[in-house]
């Protein structure tokens, strides 16, 4: 009598998991945009639903941003308001208030992940992981008219880069303080800098991540060498601008604005999702203990490069999980292995260890 009220209750909470996980499609989790503010004056034909779809726009532009390298923008332009609107879960307001004969809202909007996916896939465009990271930035400017280096305080980079924050950034630079060892280290290798590490700098930061741009300005143009570590990984870039003045405020924030899109797209680049890939796999748990399905589902919806995941069957001692991942297996192996979650791959149905 025991074994079947235990089965009963079994069955019963593996019942309600399929009720509220398995479906036949079981997308991410979505994408939230907040603080969405749009102002409207408050004349005769005012219309309120205007306004949010102002704020429906926005909201989608600022996601864009977040998802897409800056060559691909030009694709998703042209949007149609009712393309926007069905792509969208839910919004609420919050905040709203007249000043001033002003129409001020605050909304938040949060849309289907999936959908947005799909949505850019048919543009042919590769999205990437909204993925925030701390970089240490060092520029330099080496002014080729007098061969004289400036770092710091006297570097108009160096003093302007964060001050003007944008919240559709995906990193966050850190500058190094101002110290006398490392200028030592920096003029000592002034002869070399196109070729020196920089990692008696960086060391002491302990960040995975850092962009050493080095500027050789002259009158003609400008030229950027930039070393950038991406955890044991490095990267060169080489680009050249026109020859701007760093002493004209817009000319210095433009030329600026240009040099973090360039990074933004190359750390966009580094956590693409190639959504043409679509690796299936199978996976098996132990079902003796349900917080352990509940668990690795919340890790499903966390993670961008699955685009799909169900419940396919189950049986009395594994719960057997159908994935569709945008990558490797190698990949995601990895991803979870960083989330301490191990699988027994000798088989065509994993198991989790």
């Amino acid at each position: 009598m025991y074994y079947f009220k235990t089965l009963y209750i079994f069955l019963f909470f593996i019942a309600l998991n399929l009720f509220f996980f398995s479906t036949a499609n079981v997308s991410a989790k979505s994408f939230q945009v907040d603080e969405i503010e749009i102002s409207e004056p408050f004349m005769e034909k005012f219309d309120k639903n205007s306004v949010i779809d102002k704020g429906f726009r926005n909201a989608f532009f600022k996601l864009i941003n977040l998802l897409v390298k800056s060559n691909d923008f030009n694709k998703v332009k042209s949007i149609r308001l009712n393309e926007i609107k069905s792509m969208i879960e839910s919004f609420t307001i919050q905040d709203e208030k007249f000043i001033d004969e002003t129409y001020y809202l605050k909304i938040g909007v949060n849309f289907d992940k999936r959908k947005i996916y799909n949505y850019l896939e048919k543009k042919n465009i590769f999205p990437s992981q909204i993925k925030n990271e701390k970089f240490l930035f060092l520029p330099l400017i080496i002014d080729e008219n007098n061969n004289n280096i400036i770092i710091y305080s006297d570097n108009p980079i160096y003093e302007k880069w964060n001050l003007d924050t944008n919240k559709n950034y995906l990193i966050n630079f850190l500058l190094p303080t101002e110290d006398l060892e490392d200028l030592n280290f920096i003029k000592n290798n002034i002869d070399n800098i196109e070729n020196y590490n920089f990692q008696e700098i960086i060391k002491k930061y302990y960040l995975n991540n850092s962009i050493i741009s080095i500027i050789f300005k002259n009158k003609d143009d400008i030229k950027v060498l930039s070393k950038i570590y991406i955890e044991d990984k490095e990267i060169i870039l080489n680009n050249t601008f026109k020859s701007y003045n760093f002493n004209n405020k817009e000319e210095l924030n433009y030329f600026i604005e240009e040099l973090k899109m360039i990074y933004e797209d190359l750390w966009k680049k580094q956590n693409e999702i190639n959504t043409s890939i679509k690796l299936p796999l199978i996976i098996k748990i132990d079902n003796q203990n349900l917080s352990v399905s509940l668990k690795i589902e919340n890790i499903f919806k966390e993670i961008d490069l699955i685009s799909y995941y169900s419940i396919k069957n189950f049986d009395k001692d594994y719960i057997y999980y159908e994935i569709i991942f945008n990558g490797t297996p190698q990949n995601f192996i990895k991803i979870m292995n960083d989330r301490n979650y191990n699988f027994d791959t000798q088989n065509k149905i994993w198991i989790l260890k």
